[in-house]
């Protein structure tokens, strides 16, 4: 009877754990991570030992090739590292456990990559509605050039200010602003 009792103890902590791992990958999604690597990290994340592609197959049911995918774009972000343990000679990988670091790298990551991007194509757009201004005699397109190139130009302030931004978060300065809570 202690076992039967027993296996239905673990079965409802695995249930609770994997709900929570659902949980994880959904979130994850938010910052564009497919929900079958939020799911591979969450599986670190409560793994009691660093796993190998073989251990993350069998718990996820994915395959090999899925989980090599996965742990490297985790990698790129900072969210997973590999491991050593003596003896093992396939490669192993453990989860960042620093949530606030996994954060401020993959917030900092995404949006510079996205918001540089936006400087560039407002650059550009400014140069051909120079262009454009200085080759016509058009006064309707040249008053209409004149509004939107105020328009791009609050468009670029606005990202350079969210420059300054990504960069407290990606150096850690946010927590001067917003302390981590510590609580455990």
């Amino acid at each position: 009877m202690p076992n039967n009792e027993s296996s239905k103890e673990w079965a409802a902590y695995e249930e609770t754990i994997e709900k929570f791992i659902q949980v994880i990958a959904k979130n994850m999604n938010l910052y564009g991570i497919t929900s079958s690597v939020g799911r591979l990290y969450g599986a670190l994340y409560f793994a009691d030992e660093p796993m190998t592609l073989d251990n993350m197959r069998d718990a996820l049911e994915m395959s090999k090739t899925s989980m090599s995918t996965g742990v490297r774009a985790l990698s790129e972000m900072k969210m997973v590292e590999p491991a050593f343990k003596k003896g093992v000679r396939k490669d192993l990988y453990k989860s960042e456990e620093d949530w606030y670091k996994s954060f401020t790298s993959l917030f900092g990551n995404r949006w510079r990559h996205h918001t540089e991007t936006n400087i560039e194509e407002a650059e550009e757009a400014m140069v051909e509605l120079e262009n454009l201004k200085k080759n016509t005699t058009n006064e309707q397109l040249i008053d209409k050039i004149n509004r939107d190139m105020e328009r791009l130009l609050y468009a670029q302030n606005y990202y350079r200010w969210l420059m300054k931004f990504i960069q407290v978060i990606e150096t850690g300065e946010i927590f001067n602003y917003v302390p981590k809570n510590d609580d455990k």
